[in-house]
Formats: structure tokens, C-alpha cells, sequence
């Protein structure tokens, strides 16, 4: 089995692939305190309730907007599944040909997800996260990433006019019937729904236009896209809520056999995973 981890700035995803199948996925918390006891702990949990033990895993690979707790999430993969994750950065094998100015500064997200939308649906595409920014990632029909733009999350744009507003309080985001409210909360909902609708529309019609790329297919990710793509008019070709673990997948395929992931372990420690040889050399010393 296959784990893929995607750490964001609010959120890490997980999922589990046995073959091509996306077994299971999780959602957990970024918690930069958190310990790799605890990574562990809550990993051994999640497992636990669908059968699947660390002994089942046989390759890692993550990618991390987070760099705080790369090293927290890294040395518990090692230490609990005898594995050190394949990073998604710099040397690994893309097939997309980015064409940044410095390619290092590209989101590992972004480039996930935009290999993902290639792939599976082709280019050009204008691939879209609705996470705690809203990434833009414009796609060729060639394989080139030409660039995109980022703008504020949904979520943030909302907590960001809470926390700086004297009378203006948190409201579920839900698409308001009417763009006229006649309360506080619909008037919230109305204009961070509608306003993002049309920030969103704008912004992939000028991608489209200033690249020439007038049938670049739209691809959209995060649980957020569906509050764009409800509105009754179709500014999102595709919603693939799973686009970004997929595409983990894929360059996990891709780079597995040129990267080093393999098990280290032969016989379970106390730990429940498998003694590295230094565990066995000490065992022998006693």
C-alpha cells in the first residue's frame, strides 16, 4: 500500500492507495506542536478504524507548503512505518515543464495538483484550489507551467473580515438564494459567495485570454468549490475533490524507482514497527 500525505497551511490529507485505488482518505489539523509520538499516534488511530496496520505500507511520498513540521511528520514516518517520504521538490521527476522564473518558489501543492490535471484530463487547463489561498496554476497542451496567480481563501477572506470588524461575527458559508440580504449573516454570505464567484470568473477569463488558451478546461480541488461552482452558472469544467492525493499518486509511480523509499525494518520493536539493523546490532550487544 501506498501512503500519500499533503501538508497545507490549515490542513494535512492522507490517503491510502492500495494498487490504483484510493482506499481511504483523512483530514487532520496542522498543529505545528505536535510531536512524531503524536503524528504516530493519531496515523496509528486512523489506520486502526480501517483495518490497515504500518506493517501494510510499503512507500510514502508527501508533499508540504508547511515546512515546520516537515521534520515532525518525516521522522514519524520513519520511526513508526520504517520509511522516509519521498518529498515533492526539487530533483524530483514532474513532466511538467515549469516555466517560473525560479521554479523553486512554486508551491508543492500547486505543482501536484497541476500534474494531476494534466494527466488525468489534459491540457491546456487552468487548475484552481480552493484552500487557504485560492491558487490559479495555468497548464499548455504541451506540459508547460506557465505561471498563474494566488488569491485569498474563502475561509481566510471571511475570518480576516470577522476578526477585524467590531460587529460582524462568523455565519456558515452557504450560498444565499439572493445576492440582496436582508440580515447580517445573508449580507456576509452574499457578498463573500457572490465576490468570490466573480473574483473566480475574472480571473480564468483573463488567464484565458492574456495566453491565448481560449478552451483551457477548467480544474477545480478544495471542499470550497462547490460554493463557486452552485451558483447556476458552469465556471468549473471538473471538481475533483481528490486531485491533489492523485497526483501523489502519479509522481509516486513516477519517481519511486530513481528516489529511495524503501522498508528498512526486518522484526517488530516495541514500537510496533520493524528493527532497523542498528536496532538488531544493539539487541545483539545486550
Amino acid at each position: 500500500m501506498l501512503l500519500v500525505i499533503d501538508v497545507g497551511n490549515t490542513n494535512i490529507k492522507m490517503g491510502v492507495y492500495n494498487g490504483g485505488k484510493l482506499v481511504q482518505s483523512w483530514r487532520m489539523s496542522v498543529k505545528v506542536e505536535r510531536t512524531s509520538d503524536e503524528f504516530g499516534a493519531v496515523m496509528s488511530s486512523l489506520f486502526a478504524g480501517k483495518n490497515i496496520t504500518f506493517a501494510d505500507i510499503d512507500g510514502v511520498i508527501m508533499s508540504s507548503v508547511c515546512p515546520s513540521v516537515n521534520y515532525t511528520i518525516e521522522h514519524a514516518c520513519e520511526y513508526y512505518i520504517g520509511i522516509r517520504p519521498i518529498s515533492v521538490g526539487m530533483g524530483i521527476k514532474t513532466g511538467l515543464d515549469v516555466k517560473y522564473t525560479n521554479p523553486q518558489e512554486v508551491g508543492a501543492d500547486r505543482i501536484v495538483n497541476s500534474v494531476a490535471a494534466y494527466k488525468l484530463y489534459g491540457g491546456p487547463c487552468i487548475v484552481v484550489d480552493f484552500g487557504t489561498a485560492t491558487t490559479f496554476n495555468l497548464i499548455s497542451e504541451r506540459g508547460e507551467f506557465l505561471g498563474g496567480c494566488i488569491a485569498p481563501g474563502i475561509k481566510s477572506a471571511m475570518e480576516s473580515l470577522v476578526n477585524n470588524t467590531a460587529r460582524l461575527t462568523n455565519v456558515e458559508l452557504t450560498r444565499p438564494e439572493t445576492i440582496v440580504g436582508r440580515t447580517t449573516e445573508s449580507n456576509l454570505q452574499a457578498g463573500i459567495i457572490y465576490g468570490f464567484t466573480g473574483l473566480v470568473k475574472y480571473i480564468i477569463e483573463k488567464l484565458r485570454g492574456e495566453s491565448g488558451l481560449a478552451n483551457a478546461k477548467v480544474v477545480a480541488t478544495g471542499g470550497l468549490s462547490q460554493l463557486v461552482q452552485t451558483g447556476g452558472e458552469k465556471i468549473l469544467d471538473i471538481v475533483d475533490r481528490s486531485l491533489t492525493l492523485k497526483g501523489l499518486k502519479i509522481l509516486y509511480d513516477v519517481n519511486a524507482g530513481t528516489v529511495g523509499n524503501k522498508k528498512r525494518y526486518g522484526a517488530e520493536n516495541r514500537h510496533g514497527h520493524e528493527k532497523t539493523d542498528a536496532d538488531k546490532h544493539a539487541d545483539a550487544m545486550k
